[in-house]
């Protein structure tokens, strides 16, 4: 492994940076085989992002069998090893994806989950520290900005290394939303980001909207479409309340978190310093101190390189405290 160099971020963390010889082997494990965890070992395994993928549950059964189903695909995609493990098989992880936890049920706010699975938390993140003290951890288990807090709290990782799945499916739903108001241009070159909590104080940032380098206002008049403040309001609305409709409607959300998720991990251990919306510990920017939320991340092998605190208007920052103190109050139940 080369010689690492320190960069200091905007949010105050001292950070690793500098190229690892490449691996050939990737290893990633997945604890929490229900329908995120799997949905997510199915995308890593369809993209070909890990060579050795272990899943862990404590319904062993069910881990087993959702890594025969996915196994019996292999040859269709590049994985080399899928199986179910206990803790010790996820030793010496490049990668570990949490997403244990109990379901939100329908009408129940990713806050109200915050005791039950806090407890599942420590468990878990003890286990993972233990077994691969060095690893990468992506928290996927809701509310994610405070088991992300209690995950890095728990392993005694560097902040870098503990990172939120954060708002990156929030924002991808937001330029899929105006990817359909604006003739279906490819969501893919529309940028955009949810900010804060993952969850109902979340806000859009229409200030940070960009169209082929056209703001908001100027792609709005280019496509003859009207962004006032009812279609703002609406298109919020969808967003926020997203997961909410999908629950009412079959009980749970997999497909779109397993994708984002997938497309953290492939940031990550293809060192390809990417720029998502992941949760992340503040330490200073915008007044915020010790606390995860969601701002523009750099992600690359060591995870987060480098948080981005774009100039946002006033409005926006009002919107951004907001979700600070909700998220202050939470994470202060789980201390």
């Amino acid at each position: 492994m080369s010689t690492t160099q320190t960069a200091r971020s905007n949010s105050g963390l001292v950070l690793p940076h500098g190229v690892d010889v490449a691996r050939t082997a990737i290893k990633i494990s997945i604890i929490g085989a229900g329908f995120v965890g799997s949905t997510i070992a199915y995308t890593l395994v369809a993209r070909g992002v890990a060579s050795d993928l272990v899943l862990v549950d404590t319904n062993q059964a069910r881990a087993e069998g959702e890594a025969m189903d996915i196994a019996h695909g292999a040859p269709f995609a590049k994985v080399s090893s899928i199986r179910a493990g206990g803790y010790e098989d996820t030793a010496e992880s490049d990668l570990v994806i949490i997403t244990a936890g109990t379901n939100q049920k329908p009408g129940e706010t990713r806050l109200d989950l915050i005791q039950r699975n806090a407890a599942i938390m420590r468990d878990v993140a003890t286990q993972v520290a233990k077994f691969s003290p060095q690893t990468v951890l992506l928290v996927v288990s809701n509310p994610v900005d405070s088991m992300s807090f209690v995950a890095q709290q728990v392993t005694g990782f560097p902040a870098w290394r503990v990172i939120g799945s954060g708002t990156v499916l929030d924002s991808s739903r937001f330029r899929y939303l105006l990817s359909c108001e604006l003739d279906f241009v490819d969501a893919r070159n529309i940028h955009g980001y949810v900010l804060g909590e993952h969850g109902d104080s979340e806000f859009l940032a229409w200030s940070l909207v960009n169209v082929a380098g056209m703001g908001i206002d100027e792609t709005a008049e280019a496509f003859g479409v009207d962004f006032g403040l009812d279609k703002r309001k609406d298109i919020a609305d969808r967003t926020r309340r997203a997961a909410y409709e999908i629950i009412a409607r079959k009980g749970a959300t997999y497909y779109g978190i397993g994708m984002a998720a997938t497309r953290i991990v492939e940031a990550i251990v293809r060192d390809e310093r990417s720029i998502m919306s992941c949760s992340t510990l503040l330490d200073g920017p915008y007044g915020i101190d010790k606390l995860y939320l969601s701002l523009p991340v750099v992600l690359g092998q060591h995870g987060v390189s480098h948080v981005f605190t774009p100039q946002l208007t006033p409005e926006e920052m009002a919107a951004l405290g907001r979700s600070a103190e909700v998220l202050r109050s939470a994470q202060n139940m789980v201390a």
